[in-house]
């Protein structure tokens, strides 16, 4: 499955909405493309059925339309600051406890994160197991120790005679894989997932089940 587009602009997305409803598509259906192509955080279902209608009525306009009140002022770059601030300190943060933390509305912490800061909220990448520098260390100073005592060596068969023979330590060696076991239930893979920009490293996580147990 290929994975969703990583940069994109709300323009871009309403763009393809357009294109799609002018084919004919149906909304549903519209939906679905975008959230496959562009990730389920681009638009929901309401805006894409709210777009359709609008484009049904001959609207061309993928600006934003001008609204009258009191202008927004939340996404200004003393925010944009303490919300990147709160996702460096906790990449698993939520939108809505940034808008409870900051006092934001949840719309324009959205704003912030996706458009302004850049952020895309992955999941992290499954490997079997994830072994600590100390870990690995420990493992190869365990193997360079056995590797130094297999080898010839003097065994006492009896009294007054010794023989000169081979110390076949590893072929008593008896080994298998680690089974962990788990007294929680394992989080999912959406809660799991973390906020990262696209030129950020892929994230790492080891693979859990529930124990049998």
């Amino acid at each position: 499955m290929v994975p969703p587009i990583a940069l994109w602009s709300k323009l871009e997305v309403r763009a393809v909405v357009r294109f799609l409803f002018e084919k004919g598509t149906k909304c549903s259906v519209i939906y679905r493309e975008i959230v496959e192509n562009y990730g389920e955080h681009a638009m929901s279902m309401t805006r894409v059925y709210q777009w359709c209608s609008w484009f049904k009525d001959s609207r061309a306009n993928l600006q934003d339309e001008p609204r009258s009140g009191r202008p927004n002022t939340a996404n200004n770059d003393w925010n944009t600051a303490r919300v990147d601030e709160l996702i460096r300190v906790d990449r698993r943060v939520k939108l809505k406890k940034i808008s409870l933390k900051l006092d934001i509305p949840k719309t324009n912490v959205f704003e912030i994160v996706h458009d302004k800061l850049g952020y895309r909220k992955v999941s992290a990448r499954w490997v079997p197991k994830m072994l600590s520098d100390g870990h690995k260390r420990h493992r190869v100073k365990i193997s360079q120790i056995l590797c130094q005592q297999e080898g010839d060596e003097t065994i006492d068969v009896g009294p007054g005679r010794d023989h000169r023979g081979r110390n076949k330590l590893l072929e008593h060696l008896i080994t298998g894989d680690e089974i962990w076991l788990h007294l929680s239930t394992p989080e999912t893979k959406r809660d799991s997932m973390t906020w990262k920009h696209p030129s950020s490293p892929v994230t790492k996580k080891f693979k859990v089940q529930q124990s049998a147990t």
